[in-house]
């Protein structure tokens, strides 16, 4: 769905609505069926006349399962940077998708994205899409190109499987459908997208494509339990590694990131039911929470890497938002700049008691 900033117009394509925000009127529009009339792609860009010029001004950015957590943040980023951001997802304020949080919606992120890129000229696109789907993925990536003629970032964030996991059971003791589904959207959803954006990632030399998982390559050597978990978790390391070399003649670069202990919504409200306000209520359940961090953190890593213009020394490597911190040298919101992995590995599962010191 598409918000842009002037009046709704109904169209022969269908599936378009309009919602009032703030005194403020965007158009939504569905991704269209092959068979249905596409619409008018060159109003999709729409920049601030007076807006300066974001690093990422003139680039084209697809952050695919950006409803909530990291994938909101890393779209709002990019904005802020100057990118035109397509942001895709499930939930919309018509219909939660099987995660079954109606709390945040991609309406909700294009609206955060748009804000952020007021100043440097980045637009925001919100784009209902089940990457599950290759037609609808392929629509969306005819959609980019016809009206932005490239990209330039593919973000592939695409996950939704918490609530299937079974954390605790063992492979037979699991539900086989849950298990069998927890692969299909935390693997073959990256495939997918990954397949039918390629082609317009790669027209064009100094292409990005980010792999987003949960834990480092090396954290990943252990057992992530259960199976399931195990494999969407380290799946998109290896298709990092092995996309960057099936693109490397094309000039493109295919990394793995990870967030560090993430403060996603979930994260919060569900398992130490706190708020982002008072998060450090959440220690008294755990003290190695104090080396959480908000998804924004993720957030600048990937914005730093897509306006790096050295960013291919990275080439298929295993990155965290931590460990590019000290590189490119942006912090959390509050200033801090957590190492969570580092952490996790010296400290908590070292069995040593709590102590963020040295770590952020």
């Amino acid at each position: 769905m598409r918000l842009c900033r002037y009046p709704a117009r109904a169209t022969a394509s269908g599936a378009r609505f309009a919602y009032p925000t703030e005194g403020v009127r965007y158009r939504c529009e569905r991704v269209p069926r092959r068979t249905a009339r596409r619409p008018d792609f060159q109003e999709e860009q729409v920049h601030e006349s007076n807006a300066s010029r974001g690093p990422l001004a003139g680039k084209a950015a697809l952050v695919a399962g950006a409803t909530r957590g990291a994938g909101r943040a890393m779209a709002v980023e990019l904005c802020r940077a100057g990118a035109t951001v397509y942001a895709t997802g499930r939930t919309t304020r018509a219909r939660a998708s099987e995660v079954g949080r109606t709390g945040e919606t991609i309406e909700e992120t294009a609206e955060l994205a748009c804000e952020a890129g007021r100043e440097g000229g980045g637009t925001a696109t919100a784009v209902a899409v089940d990457h599950l789907d290759p037609e609808q993925v392929r629509d969306l990536i005819v959609r980019i190109d016809r009206a932005q003629g490239r990209l330039d970032i593919l973000v592939n964030d695409l996950w939704g499987g918490d609530h299937l996991v079974g954390f605790g059971k063992k492979l037979w003791e699991h539900d086989l459908a849950d298990t069998l589904r927890v692969l299909r959207l935390g693997i073959d959803s990256h495939l997918i997208t990954s397949a039918c954006a390629l082609p317009l990632l790669t027209r064009r030399p100094g292409g990005l494509l980010i792999e987003v998982t949960d834990g480092t390559e090396e954290s990943n050597r252990n057992y992530r339990e259960p199976l399931s978990y195990d494999l969407a978790k380290a799946a998109p390391l290896r298709m990092a590694r092995a996309l960057a070399q099936e693109t490397a003649e094309y000039g493109t670069t295919a990394v793995c990131l990870t967030p560090g202990w993430l403060r996603s919504e979930a994260m919060l409200d569900t398992h130490f039911h706190v708020t982002e306000e008072n998060w450090r209520d959440g220690c008294a359940t755990d003290p190695h929470f104090a080396i959480s961090e908000t998804p924004t953190f993720v957030g600048r890593a990937v914005a730093a890497l897509a306006a790096d213009p050295d960013v291919a020394r990275w080439n298929g490597q295993s990155l965290s938002s931590g460990g590019l911190a000290q590189v490119y040298g942006f912090t959390d919101e509050d200033g801090s700049a957590p190492d969570a992995w580092r952490y996790l590995a010296e400290v908590q599962f070292a069995g040593k008691p709590a102590d963020v010191t040295g770590y952020r």
